[in-house]
């Protein structure tokens, strides 16, 4: 299965790219860069929430949403002018949902490694959480994903089938509750800051998508 990272590198992705950095106003690098950090992130947290019932079929209700809504079939119209308020309010929905109260840790934390201030990166992550529900919509629709055993599939295949990054997706899911405690948002925070926790592997994201 192509993975998250290699759809950014696609049309499509490319696509997405130029428009959330014109809607930014911020460099193509620098939200190419952003966006190949927080995609997976936001996906693990997706597959860890996706593992209760309630949680899978909360999500797979959202996709369906996502899918009729085809955001991915007006991109063009989605960035010509400015994304309309309902697009970002959705997406600030999402993220609350996905990242709770760990959120501003999150971004934050990707701030300083895309070197994206956080304002800019919360902006960012307002357009791209629709697009990527989009994404996940349209995969779902394509696989007939109709279960949670489906949709985690679904959301591992596609963080662990990346070429370019050899699985780094993959690893990063692995290590997301790298204490344990059933949140995986405290340690995608200490991970993206570069902190020491378990042996060494604070760091990671920093080193696997060639931040600083």
């Amino acid at each position: 299965m192509t993975g998250i990272l290699d759809l950014l590198n696609g049309p499509l992705g490319q696509q997405i790219i130029s428009g959330v950095s014109q809607q930014s106003g911020q460099s193509a690098d620098k939200t190419s860069g952003l966006l190949q950090m927080a995609l997976p992130v936001l996906m693990g947290a997706m597959k860890k929430n996706a593992a209760t019932p309630e949680g899978a079929q909360g999500l797979l209700g959202a996709l369906d949403k996502h899918q009729q809504g085809g955001i991915l079939e007006n991109l063009g119209g989605l960035f010509n002018g400015g994304v309309d308020q309902s697009v970002q309010q959705d997406g600030d929905n999402i993220l609350g949902h996905i990242l709770g109260s760990k959120r501003s840790q999150v971004e934050g934390a990707l701030s300083q490694q895309s070197g994206i201030d956080a304002g800019s990166v919360g902006n960012i992550l307002k357009v791209a959480a629709p697009i990527l529900m989009g994404v996940l919509g349209q995969q779902k629709q394509q696989q007939g994903i109709s279960d949670a055993n489906g949709i985690g599939s679904l959301l591992g295949g596609l963080l662990g089938g990346s070429s370019q990054n050899s699985g780094a997706s993959s690893i990063l899911t692995s290590i997301l509750d790298a204490d344990g405690d059933g949140s995986i948002m405290d340690d995608v925070a200490n991970i993206a800051l570069g902190g020491k926790k378990k042996g060494g592997l604070g760091g990671l994201l920093g080193g696997l998508f060639g931040g600083k």
